[in-house]
C-alpha cells in the first residue's frame, strides 16, 4: 500500500477522543487526555462526553490547555501520534478562538506589570520578621 492509501484507511477507521486528542499533540499522554475529558475540559460539539467517544470529521472540540481554551473543528483522524506539522493538519482552530487566545495572553502580559514584586529576596532578618507578622 502506498502512504496515501494508510492514510485513507487510518481516516475511515473509528478512533476514540483520547486517542485523537493525543495523537493531534493537544496533550502529552493519553491518560491525561482521558483526565481533561473526564474532568469535563473538553466538549465535542458543545456537549461534554467519554473518552471513549469516537470521532468524526468536521466535528468542533472545544479543549483547555493550561490557561487557553482552543476550539478547533477535526479535518483529519489519525490514531497514531506523528511529527509535530502533521499533527497540526488533523484540526483547524476557528478565528475567534484564535483572536480569543491573545486577547487573554495581552491581559495576562498586562496583569503581571502590576503584580507587587520585590526587588530582591528578603535576608535572614527579614524573613524572621515576617514570620513573626504572619504569626500575629
Amino acid at each position: 500500500m502506498t502512504k496515501v492509501q494508510q492514510e485513507n484507511n487510518q481516516s475511515n477507521d473509528k478512533v476514540r477522543l483520547d486517542k485523537w486528542l493525543w495523537a493531534a499533540r493537544f496533550y502529552k499522554t493519553r491518560a491525561i487526555a482521558r483526565d481533561m475529558i473526564q474532568g469535563g475540559k473538553v466538549h465535542y460539539n458543545g456537549q461534554r462526553c467519554k473518552p471513549s467517544k469516537t470521532v468524526d470529521l468536521g466535528a468542533v472540540v472545544k479543549l483547555a490547555q493550561g490557561y487557553e481554551e482552543k476550539e478547533v473543528t477535526i479535518v483529519k483522524i489519525l490514531d497514531k501520534r506523528q511529527a509535530a506539522p502533521i499533527a497540526q493538519t488533523l484540526y483547524e482552530e476557528s478565528q475567534t478562538s484564535i483572536e480569543k487566545r491573545t486577547q487573554n495572553a495581552i491581559a495576562r502580559k498586562n496583569n503581571s506589570f502590576f503584580a507587587p514584586r520585590p526587588a530582591s529576596k528578603p535576608d535572614k532578618k527579614q524573613r524572621r520578621e515576617l514570620l513573626k507578622l504572619k504569626s500575629n
